[in-house]
């Protein structure tokens, strides 16, 4: 008997019906004789719902009471799914994150999962009931309610899959799968079969929302294999899995792209020692992180003081960008800059592929790509398995479907 961890988001449980489905999916795969634990997310639009209730209560509600607000929702779809297992004849029993063992630090709305006490849900699995488990939550040492932040309920399903030594962790959701692209944007995307745990991880904090960065983190840490597929629809799905020999032929598996962006340039500051760690020290006591970074080579000396001076430039989450352009400007006599210049009219366009490793000119042929568009590269950065540029936002979408092109991503 083999034991499955399935979770189902949002869109997956946004209506009674669909609860009943996604039920009688769950019994399908308990009646094969698998023994069942199913995480399930808020009803669509139920946390949007819970946190605009909580604005109209104060204007800054306090972290720990919109955590016991938001675990409501998890808590609803949970109840309502063991109630239509119950229906069809099923001992089915839902638990709360913290009735499920699941222990968090103290950070609310953004806590971190540090252990698992899955005794209680063993003991019920041992006595052939179906599992049901309110994701995005846990609780402290304490006992207070925390939540784990926007798909938290990912990352409660692959922790539990590890926790319970579980043979299977399946993501139900509204796609068929991981995709090379999005496919609302280019209509020659391709679902793949399998993908790596590294190159899945980069896509999700590129831009792509299929999955939850942390729990495909969580899942490479402790090699929990992965399966996306749809709640509602016939099909193997996605397979994201240790990376081995054959993904790394295609240099490149997916496009990203993000609009959630913007730059802040410091002109002309002193290019000494220290200056950047100054700036970049002021935003980041702020919580604000910084992505990309492009300090120009000293071409001028300050006719003033004597001293090299330089263009410093770095992107932060569109929405800190009002605060840390503020910042900016506090500091800029402080640092000696000329003048501050920000926009927010950018997007961020990303190649990723484990084959990277081991093909030239990947950046050459993307560069050309976007080229051939009439498409300016602002800023860039790389690793070993990424390449990420910087464009005006009106070209993303046609960067997309060219970088798609270029490297044949619609062909397996």
């Amino acid at each position: 008997m083999s034991l499955i961890v399935q979770k189902y988001g949002g869109s997956s449980v946004a209506t009674p019906e669909l609860i009943r489905q996604v039920a009688r999916r769950a019994l399908d795969a308990k009646n094969q004789g698998h023994q069942i634990v199913v995480v399930l997310s808020a009803m669509k639009g139920e946390t949007d719902r819970l946190l605009a209730l909580a604005s109209r209560m104060h204007p800054q509600p306090s972290p720990r009471e919109v955590d016991q607000l938001l675990a409501t929702g998890e808590l609803t779809t949970a109840s309502l799914f063991a109630l239509a297992c119950q229906t069809y004849g099923e001992r089915a029993k839902s638990f709360s994150g913290l009735q499920a063992g699941i222990q968090t630090d103290n950070r609310h709305q953004r806590a971190r999962i540090v252990n698992i006490d899955a005794a209680r849900l063993r003991s019920e699995l041992a006595k052939g009931r179906l599992v049901a488990v309110a994701g995005f939550q846990g609780a402290t040492a304490g006992g207070d309610v925390t939540t784990l932040g926007r798909g938290g309920s990912d990352t409660t399903a692959v922790a539990l899959a590890v926790a319970l030594k579980a043979d299977a962790c399946e993501i139900y959701t509204d796609v068929e799968g991981i995709y090379t692209t999005d496919p609302g944007v280019c209509d020659r995307a391709r679902k793949m079969d399998r993908i790596s745990f590294e190159e899945m991880m980069e896509l999700a904090s590129l831009g792509a929302k299929v999955m939850e960065i942390r729990s495909v983190e969580f899942a490479m840490n402790y090699n929990m294999p992965i399966h996306v597929r749809h709640a509602h629809l016939p099909g193997a799905g996605t397979l994201i899995c240790e990376e081995d020999t054959d993904m790394e032929k295609k240099p490149v598996v997916g496009v990203a792209y993000s609009k959630n962006e913007a730059r802040i340039t410091l002109l002309k500051v002193s290019d000494q020692p220290g200056t950047a760690a100054k700036i970049l020290g002021i935003i980041s006591a702020s919580g604000i992180v910084v992505d990309m970074i492009i300090q120009n080579q000293s071409a001028n000396i300050d006719p003033n003081s004597g001293e090299p001076h330089t263009d410093f430039s770095f992107t932060v989450p569109l929405s800190d960008y009002p605060k840390a352009l503020e910042l900016m400007r506090d500091t800029a006599a402080e640092i000696g800059a000329e003048r501050i210049v920000g926009t927010d009219n950018i997007a961020k366009i990303s190649l990723v592929g484990v084959g990277m490793r081991n093909h030239a000119g990947v950046a050459a042929q993307m560069f050309q790509a976007l080229a051939r568009e009439g498409i300016n590269i602002s800023l860039i950065s790389t690793s070993e398995i990424k390449i990420s540029c910087i464009i005006e936002k009106k070209y993303t979408e046609l960067a997309v479907r060219a970088l798609h092109d270029a490297f044949e991503l619609h062909q397996a």
